[in-house]
């Protein structure tokens, strides 16, 4: 790699110039406790990556622009370094507090690697060791400097992958496993002893029986039926009213400055009149995710993922038609929605079926179709950016979006869905 602090391009790019993703991080109780983050610098109006570490280098160095803060909430960071950007200055830039430093597979370890890690570790920071397949050489001197191995389990032999977890664990590392793409894989690597899981199993439906809904979810989607046609406002108080827990919830939602009422609201006749229709649906919407975790205290990872896509899509909207309320609102709710196979373990098909939404969110939904599917398609790959990031810019052209308006959107919306997410 070149050396990126006498590349001029370092020092002239600004963390708007790049493609941000987070990938989700979950502890063996299927709680959200971290995000992978990785940076795509977006170049000459292509989705091209000129130097994906030089484009980790220079957002490490206005951090504080991206608002750190705004993209994990409460969660650690983890972040990709090569040699170049862990020997300099500027990693320090991180808050040891809040990221993890991920030593690339890529590393030839010297004395100097050594020396400089053992520095960093002694001023506070967690380092792992990324995408290991084998217990090599570099990974072996490593091994003792470090506190996480991350193995990347895709396509790694049964037999391998039992080895490398029994030396790792005799070792006393914590173990992540990467690349985790069905909930088969995550059983066998929580059989193995693996702390961390990192993938999108969570977010994918296993659709043999569907899970079995808790009380309150089942007056929530009572509720949110009765909204789709219009019922009075007795009658849904009144459901609401049913399930004494859920009335509490709202009511704190309610009074959320995410949701920014402005007004404290201290009864749920006095926020059905204040907030509408539109607001009592997205709590509903956010409440569905959150009920199946709340009895855990951890935060649920399709909570936080359905939060993000559907103020995402929301401020898209916004975008594309600043003065069109309904548009935003129907985008708000394809983005929350697209994650409800997974919530209820059933094709998205059937659950259309047992619900009333328009042909749009249908097409949306169904086959990423029309204009909110094409947003929703979007969001997705900007989940994936490491297996999307060239369908991004031709993504942007299609919804007459800039990269700087995608950059603006995602910020705000990681910021609302944090918020929101801790408190539902």
């Amino acid at each position: 790699m070149s050396d990126i602090a006498a590349d001029p391009s370092f020092h002239g790019a600004r963390a708007r110039d790049f493609f941000l993703a987070r990938q989700p991080i979950l502890n063996r109780g299927q709680g959200l406790v971290a995000y992978e983050l990785l940076f795509r610098r977006a170049d000459a109006g292509t989705a091209s990556v000129i130097d994906d570490l030089a484009a980790t280098a220079a957002v490490i160095e206005h951090a504080t622009e991206l608002g750190m803060e705004n993209v994990i909430g409460g969660s650690l960071g983890f972040v990709n370094i090569d040699k170049t950007v862990l020997m300099s200055d500027f990693v320090q830039f991180l808050p040891r507090d809040k990221v993890v430093l991920e030593i690339l597979e890529t590393v030839k370890v010297t004395s100097e690697v050594i020396e400089r890690v053992t520095e960093l570790r002694k001023a506070g920071y967690t380092f792992a060791l990324d995408d290991v397949i084998n217990e090599s050489e570099d990974v072996r001197m490593l091994l003792p400097h470090v506190d996480i191995i991350k193995v990347d389990i895709a396509g790694l032999p049964p037999s391998t992958l039992t080895e490398l977890s029994t030396r790792f664990r005799s070792a006393r590392k914590k173990l992540l496993a990467e690349k985790v793409e069905n909930i088969d894989e995550y059983k066998r690597c929580l059989e193995l002893g693996f702390d961390y899981f990192q993938g999108y199993y969570f977010a994918k439906p296993a659709v043999l029986s569907g899970k079995k809904l808790s009380p309150s979810q089942v007056a929530l989607l009572r509720l949110m039926s009765q909204l789709s046609s219009d019922a009075d406002n007795a009658v849904v108080e009144r459901t609401i009213k049913q399930d004494a827990s859920l009335g509490i919830t709202l009511l704190r939602m309610a009074n959320s400055p995410a949701l920014g009422t402005g007004h404290r609201i201290k009864s749920l006749a006095q926020a059905l009149m204040l907030l509408g229709r539109r607001q009592l649906q997205r709590w509903v919407q956010i409440l569905l995710y959150a009920e199946p975790m709340k009895a855990t205290g951890l935060l649920s990872p399709l909570l936080v993922l359905a939060t993000t896509r559907g103020k995402l899509l929301e401020l898209m909207a916004d975008r594309i038609a600043p003065r069109n309320r309904n548009m935003a609102d129907v985008a708000f709710t394809v983005g929350i929605m697209s994650l409800m196979d997974a919530l209820f373990d059933q094709p998205m098909a059937k659950i259309l079926e047992q619900m009333l939404v328009d042909d749009a969110v249908r097409d949306a939904l169904l086959e990423r179709e029309g204009v909110y599917g094409e947003m929703l398609q979007l969001a997705e790959y900007m989940e994936q950016l490491d297996e999307y990031s060239r369908q991004l810019f031709p993504a942007l052209d299609g919804l007459s979006l800039s990269h700087e308006d995608l950059c603006d959107i995602q910020l705000e919306a990681y910021a609302w869905s944090e918020q929101v997410s801790h408190q539902a």
